[in-house]
């Protein structure tokens, strides 16, 4: 029973093991390749309209949202002690900070994320992969590259376009609804900001568009199993992206903050 028992939690931790090697080994290959040339500057643009303008609906809707839910919390918990006018400071804060990069990194770990892995998962098992390396075409510069330098980019500018919409819905509510006035509402919002706080949101946005391109890329290279193998893919991308945008967002609070 007992060797039974270190057998398996052995097997285990080598399988975890050999995973984290694979990603280690297939993201360094990809970092290397984006300054291999040629560069398909055709294919690159495809993935920032993929990656950045057709989830722009997506993130706004989300954004608007999540930051009127956070508003009507924060007025109802700060009406408790007849602090009403924190809310908008409050709310700035938790938009800039937190609210605008995690909410969007999460929304396009599974939107993004998920169809890149179900992309590449295709091409996998129906040999198209296999076809490109008979080309002399390196996968990995060609599928990967243009992904991750989209993801990279375009996640910090949906992030800024959240940071606006999450002003709106906290104004929508806190001046609306709320009766604040516009301009204290305005002035409130942004006081306890500074450019620190938007460079930080940029920073996390950036490492969470890496996140979700390479994960998501390396879950559809690494498809077997055929139409079922597929139909994981995307789901243990979503999963996997979303935990490590939240773990690393930890750790970036704590690292940025310092």
């Amino acid at each position: 029973m007992v060797l039974t028992f270190f057998d398996k939690a052995g097997s285990g931790v080598l399988r975890a093991m050999d995973t984290a090697g694979d990603f280690a080994v297939l993201s360094g290959r990809t970092f290397a390749a984006i300054f291999k040339r040629p560069f398909d500057g055709a294919n690159l643009l495809r993935q920032f309209q993929a990656v950045g303008i057709n989830s722009l609906p997506v993130v706004v809707l989300t954004s608007l949202a999540v930051s009127m839910v956070f508003a009507v919390q924060l007025a109802f918990g700060f009406k408790q002690f007849q602090a009403e006018g924190l809310a908008s400071q409050v709310e700035g804060l938790a938009v800039m900070r937190e609210l605008a990069p995690v909410i969007t990194g999460l929304m396009l770990a599974g939107r993004v994320g998920s169809a890149m892995a179900a992309e590449l998962g295709t091409m996998q098992v129906t040999e198209q992969i296999d076809a490109l390396e008979c080309l002399a075409t390196d996968p990995i510069h060609y599928l990967f590259v243009p992904r991750l330098i989209a993801s990279a980019v375009m996640l910090p500018i949906l992030t800024a376009v959240s940071v606006y919409v999450g002003f709106w819905g906290g104004y929508l509510i806190l001046v609306g609804v709320e009766g604040q006035s516009a301009y204290v509402y305005g002035n409130e919002f942004y006081k306890l900001l500074a450019f620190r706080d938007l460079r930080i949101a940029l920073y996390k946005a950036f490492v969470f568009g890496m996140i979700i391109a390479l994960v998501g890329c390396w879950k559809g290279y690494r498809t077997q199993g055929g139409a079922e193998g597929v139909g994981n893919a995307p789901t243990s991308s979503v999963v996997t992206s979303s935990l490590w945008i939240l773990i690393s967002d930890f750790f970036l609070t704590k690292l940025l903050l310092v």
